[in-house]
């Protein structure tokens, strides 16, 4: 990965990220809060106090969950990958377990403002787990947090753990323990066993081997498809690798990092077009640099003039070399033998010792300008090539995405209340769509923390309240929704509530009043059609 500056110091884009963070840093600044501030999460792996080595498995598990639901939730996680680094840089064993000073050297060298540490035991078939929260810049434990439920359970051992650290770390935190609990895994737990000893394995056959047990298991686990991908390309079969990747949804929040492994795996078997629109995709949704530029080489393979995709990676990122040389071997085809020696002279300013960086710049400065300037230079056999950036840094995704919800923040305090409503709700709605419920909890929350009398924010908490099985505060949300502004959302919660309690009048009731609102609504029309089943007309 490089230096250990680590998640902070990792490059992103360029002046636009400086001028974002010391503007939230003002933020914080401003409101006395700049200690406070920091959200970034280090958690370890529990220790196993069970004195089953078999069950070595689950003290892994624990920060993969815990870093799925703190990621959900506002704060930023630091990466297995991360602090792997940070434990090889300081000389410390993977499976080393540290003291509290080591902890705090572990931290400070990953820069995180909190840390998570704990342990589990297993006893007569029931897991019992104890957790503190290190806080680093006061050197401070929290009181130790504590869940316990039969193994079969440990999603919601860990999800609830998961709500006491965050409201440990933010005691304003508003989103519900239910809706921690009703995000569970999802999966079985003989697929998250395999996943978690697959990813945690040091083999490559027993990772692969591991990973396809956690897919026969459960086929659409996308951690476990983006995992078992990365794990094939790695083991360099390229054409299984392409083909697990595309198995992960453009919706879910892995399909990312799966479209950067897409793409250099169709660059390896040469289907540049493939690879092109993979990266591309990727772009589009998070424009980094060495996306970019994967994108033009790419393009660059099949002819095409990538040379403004190449120059968008270098503004970006002044300071990488490779993106200089790519912009000078673009500007190279184009014959421009001026612009071609400027950026050379950059790339080897950054890089001295980069030989065909040199070779480069005596051809092109041996030969004229014009079309006939490639020819010239690429005499016996020379052809430099542009360079693709093969490693995706998890921790730079993470970091760019965080930094864009702080850019969404700020953008959205400029606006009235109720239009930061109406933007928060349609967040969380989008979030519900793709189940992240928690997500989709914390802009609904942010909906009413901006306006308290929005009726899309407490339609939208009532929707979150429904799926999380809190019956009760789900039909309180959606009646002060309806009686702030009659709206189809509230009315079906409303509806399918009523329909669950076998109150099929009230339930017709409440799809009636939709239908007057949108007599075309298809979920309206769905419900409608479920009461007709069961002999209920709407009034």
């Amino acid at each position: 990965m490089g230096q250990v500056t680590m998640l902070r110091a990792i490059r992103l884009w360029g002046s636009m990220m400086v001028l974002l963070s010391l503007a939230v840093a003002a933020m914080a600044q401003s409101s006395g809060e700049a200690h406070e501030a920091g959200r970034l999460v280090l958690v370890l792996p529990f220790e196993n106090r069970s004195g089953q080595v078999n069950l070595q498995w689950i003290g892994e598990s624990f920060p993969y969950t815990l870093d799925q639901r703190l990621n959900s939730s506002g704060f930023l996680t630091i990466s297995r990958e991360d602090r792997q680094y940070a434990m090889d840089h300081l000389g410390f064993p993977v499976d080393f377990r540290p003291t509290r000073a080591t902890t705090i050297r572990i931290a400070q060298t990953l820069d995180a403002d909190y840390v998570v540490v704990g342990s589990f035991n297993v006893v007569n078939g029931a897991i019992q787990v104890q957790a503190q929260v290190l806080r680093v810049n006061q050197l401070s434990l929290s009181r130790p947090i504590e869940d316990s439920a039969e193994l079969p359970r440990l999603f919601d051992v860990e999800n609830a753990l998961a709500w006491k650290v965050a409201r440990e770390i933010d005691p304003k935190f508003p989103v519900a323990q239910q809706t921690f609990l009703s995000a569970a895994g999802g999966v079985k737990l003989s697929a998250f066993e395999n996943y978690i000893r697959g990813t945690t394995s040091s083999a490559s056959t027993e990772r692969i081997k591991r990973l396809e047990a956690a897919i026969a298991d459960e086929p659409k686990y996308t951690a476990a498809l983006l995992s078992l991908g990365k794990a094939q390309y790695a083991d360099r079969q390229y054409e299984a690798a392409a083909a697990t990747m595309a198995k992960v949804p453009r919706t879910d929040r892995a399909a990312l990092e799966a479209g950067f492994y897409l793409g250099l795996a169709k660059f390896n078997l040469a289907k540049y077009a493939e690879s092109e629109s993979a990266f591309a995709f990727v772009a589009s949704r998070l424009p980094l640099p060495e996306i970019v530029n994967n994108q033009g080489v790419a393009a660059s393979r099949q002819g095409k003039d990538a040379g403004a995709l190449f120059q968008r990676a270098s503004t970006a990122d002044p300071k990488d070399a490779d993106y200089h040389f790519n912009v000078a071997v673009a500007l190279l085809n184009r014959g421009d033998a001026a612009g071609t020696l400027k950026e050379l002279d950059a790339a080897l300013k950054l890089h001295a010792q980069d030989q065909e960086a040199k070779e480069l710049k005596l051809r092109v400065e041996a030969a004229k300008a014009g079309t006939g300037l490639k020819a010239a230079v690429e005499t016996g056999g020379f052809e430099p090539i542009e360079r693709i950036r093969r490693t995706y840094s998890e921790a730079s995704f993470r970091q760019a995405a965080f930094q864009l919800d702080q850019m969404r923040a700020m953008r959205l305090a400029a606006l009235p209340p109720a239009q930061q409503a109406v933007e928060y709700s349609q967040q969380g709605r989008d979030y519900l769509a793709q189940g992240l419920v928690p997500e989709a909890e914390l802009e609904f929350q942010s909906a009413i923390a901006a306006d308290a009398s929005s009726p899309v924010g407490h339609a939208g908490l009532a929707q979150v309240r429904e799926q999380s099985g809190n019956i009760e505060d789900a039909r309180a949300e959606a009646t002060k929704s309806i009686q702030l502004k009659p709206n189809v959302i509230a009315y079906l919660v409303l509806a399918r509530l009523d329909l669950s309690a076998n109150e099929l009048q009230r339930s017709a009731t409440d799809v009636g009043n939709a239908l007057r609102l949108e007599p075309k609504n298809s979920a309206a029309m769905g419900m409608k059609a479920a009461l007709a089943a069961r002999g209920q007309a709407i009034p």
